[in-house]
C-alpha cells in the first residue's frame, strides 16, 4: 500500500447556496496563480461545478461519490486525480451533513472528508446574522467528532463593523475565521433549470467569472492560513486508482459527444475506455456533421440538448450518420442527454429516431440517486449486473422504456426504465462506470465484433 500526504481541503457549507462553489473555485485559482499544481475535486455526481474547477486550475475536475462509487473508492479516486499535485481542493455538496436520502451520512461532504482524512473549511452566509454565527459555527463544528472544522469563511459580509461582530462572536466558538468576503463583491455566475450554466456554453465569460473569484478570495482570505489548514491532513494509506489495462492490438474508435450540448463526463470513463483498447475521439454534434473516421461505437453522455434542440435538429447529415451506426448495430452508449438525442423528437424537432420515442421539456424536477439493475444482457452489462446511478432532469421521454429495458430501479418506485435495442443501451440514469470497470471493457470488445 501507499502512504500519502497531499495536502488538501474540503469546502462545506450549512446549506446549499451558501457561497461554497465561489470560495471553492477562487481558492483552487489563487493557489494555482502562486504556482502550485492544484487538483480540483468534487464531492457528489455534480457536473457543471467541475468545468469551472477545471478553468481554475488548468486540470480536470474530478468527482468523488459515495453513493455512485462506493466509499472504498473515495480514496483512491482521490489519489489518482491529485497524482503530482501541491495541493486539493474539495468542494461539497448541499449542507455539510447532507447525504443520499435515507442512507445517513453517506455520500454527504462529512462522510467524504472522514474518508479523505481531510479538514473542512465551512463557508457561512453571514447576511442575515451576527453574534447568532457562533452557535451556528458550534453546531456544525461539534456535531461529528469525527469531522474536523479547521476554519470558517464568512460570505456576504455588509460592512467592516458587520465582520467585526462577527469576529467577536466566533471567538468564543474556537474555530478560526480564515475569510470574509464582502456581500457587494458576489461574482455572477448565471443559473437555469438545472443550476449554474456549464463552462462550454460561457467560453470567456466563464474565464471572466473565474478570475473574478480568484481575485475576490484572495483579498478576502487568508491564504497562507489555509494552506498550513491543508498540510495538518492525515495521511492516507491505499494505492490510487487505476483504470485496469486490456492488452490489445488493433484500437477500435470510440467517438464521445462533446461540445455545449453534451457536456456532462466524468474523467474515468474516457481512461477506462483507453485503458480497455478503445481510441477514444471527441466530436461536436452541434458542429460536426460526421462522425469521425472509423467509429466503431459511440458514447452520447449528460448535458442541454433541450438548450440546443433547433441546432441539433438542424444538422441532418449527423443525425442521419448516428442512425445509421445505430441502426448497423454499432455499440452505442447514451445517457440523459443521449436518450434525449436518441428519440425521434425532442419538443417537436426531429433528432435521430434510433428510438420509437419523443422527449419534450417538464416543470418537474425528476433528481436522486438510483439503486438499479440491467434487466437483460446489452453492450453495457450483463443481466443482473446492479450499478448505482443518478437522475436529474427536466425532461419525460414518452414511453419511458422501451420492450427490452434498459434498468430495474429500486426507488423511488419500482419501474423499468430505458431503451436496449441491437447495440443501443438509452437511459435517464448516470453512472460511474469506475464502480465496475467491466462496462468499459465490455463495450469495447463488443466494438471490436459488431
Amino acid at each position: 500500500m501507499v502512504t500519502s500526504s497531499v495536502p488538501r481541503l474540503v469546502i462545506a457549507a450549512p446549506s446549499s447556496g451558501s457561497g461554497k462553489t465561489t470560495v471553492a473555485t477562487g481558492l483552487m485559482a489563487a493557489f494555482a496563480a502562486r504556482g502550485l499544481a492544484v487538483s480540483p475535486h468534487k464531492v457528489g455526481p455534480d457536473y457543471i461545478d467541475p468545468g469551472y474547477h477545471a478553468l481554475a486550475t488548468g486540470r480536470t475536475g474530478r468527482n468523488l461519490d459515495a453513493y455512485l462509487c462506493g466509499p472504498e473508492l473515495v480514496a483512491p479516486l482521490f489519489l489518482h486525480g491529485a497524482r503530482g499535485c501541491d495541493l486539493a481542493v474539495v468542494e461539497g455538496v448541499m449542507g455539510l451533513y447532507d447525504g443520499a436520502a435515507g442512507e445517513g451520512e453517506l455520500a454527504s461532504t462529512a462522510h467524504v472528508a472522514k474518508l479523505l482524512r481531510a479538514p473542512v473549511v465551512l463557508v457561512v452566509d453571514a447576511s442575515s446574522q451576527s453574534r447568532s454565527v457562533a452557535a451556528l459555527v458550534h453546531g456544525f463544528a461539534s456535531w461529528d467528532p469525527q469531522v474536523r472544522v479547521g476554519g470558517v469563511i464568512l460570505n456576504k459580509v455588509g460592512s467592516d463593523r458587520h465582520e467585526e461582530l462577527l469576529r467577536e462572536a466566533l471567538d468564543s466558538a474556537g474555530v478560526p475565521v480564515l475569510g470574509a468576503l464582502r456581500r457587494a463583491q458576489q461574482v455572477d455566475t448565471p443559473s437555469r433549470h438545472l443550476g449554474l450554466v456549464p463552462v462550454a456554453e460561457r467560453q470567456s465569460a466563464a474565464v471572466e467569472a473565474v478570475r473574478a473569484m480568484a481575485a475576490q478570495v484572495e483579498q478576502g482570505c487568508d491564504l497562507e492560513a489555509l494552506w498550513g489548514l491543508a498540510r495538518s491532513a492525515g495521511a492516507l494509506t491505499c494505492a490510487p486508482w487505476e483504470p485496469p489495462v486490456t492488452t490489445t492490438g488493433q484500437r477500435e474508435v470510440v467517438a464521445v459527444a462533446g461540445g455545449p450540448a453534451f457536456s456532462f463526463s466524468y474523467a474515468e470513463h474516457t481512461e477506462l475506455l483507453a485503458a480497455a483498447g478503445a481510441e477514444v475521439v471527441a466530436f461536436d454534434p452541434l458542429h460536426d456533421e460526421q462522425l469521425p473516421q472509423g467509429t466503431a461505437g459511440l458514447v452520447i453522455g449528460g448535458g442541454f440538448p433541450e438548450v440546443y434542440a433547433a441546432e441539433l435538429s438542424a444538422n441532418e447529415p449527423l443525425r442521419r450518420a448516428v442512425a445509421e451506426l445505430a441502426l448497423g448495430g454499432a455499440p452505442v452508449a447514451a445517457e440523459c442527454a443521449g436518450l434525449l438525442y436518441l428519440c425521434r423528437e425532442l419538443d417537436g424537432r426531429p433528432m435521430c429516431g434510433v428510438l420509437d420515442a419523443t422527449a419534450r421539456m417538464s416543470e418537474r424536477l425528476t433528481l436522486g440517486y438510483r439503486d438499479a439493475v440491467a434487466v437483460g444482457d446489452s453492450v453495457l452489462a450483463a443481466a443482473g449486473t446492479r450499478m448505482r446511478g443518478h437522475e436529474f432532469h427536466r425532461t419525460v421521454v414518452e414511453p419511458g422504456a422501451g420492450a427490452a429495458p434498459a434498468w430495474g430501479v429500486r426507488a423511488p418506485v419500482r419501474r423499468v426504465e430505458g431503451f436496449v435495442q441491437q447495440g443501443v443501451h438509452a437511459s435517464y440514469l448516470h453512472t460511474h462506470w469506475a464502480s465496475e470497470p467491466g462496462v468499459a471493457r465490455r463495450f469495447v470488445e463488443r466494438c471490436r465484433t459488431s
